[in-house]
């Protein structure tokens, strides 16, 4: 089995492109669609995976996610309606 991590990867929205920041310097780029499907696929993934280890009776998840990056752009990919960037994106790039 290859390492398991316990933080989330850093996502940002740059010219119609998608990008994952991962560990180790895991770098992905998606389209939007292949972000969507990708999205979905590890969300049912988790959840699938969730089950197994209530199932298997692995104690939660206690620990606290790390605290909020200023450099982390996930969660803010911008105005999805209208494509534009966050500010920290823009600023960060150019």
């Amino acid at each position: 089995m290859s390492k398991v991590y316990d933080q989330p990867s850093k996502i940002a929205a740059d010219q119609g492109i998608v990008i994952v920041d991962g560990p180790d310097g895991v770098a992905v780029s998606f389209t939007p669609r292949a972000a969507e499907e990708t999205s979905d696929r590890l969300l049912r993934g988790a959840v699938e995976a969730h089950g197994q280890r209530v199932k298997a009776g692995v104690p939660e998840e206690t620990e606290p996610m790390a605290e909020d990056d200023p450099d982390d752009l996930s969660g803010d990919a911008g105005d999805v309606s209208t494509g534009e960037a966050p500010d920290q994106l823009s600023d960060e790039q150019g």
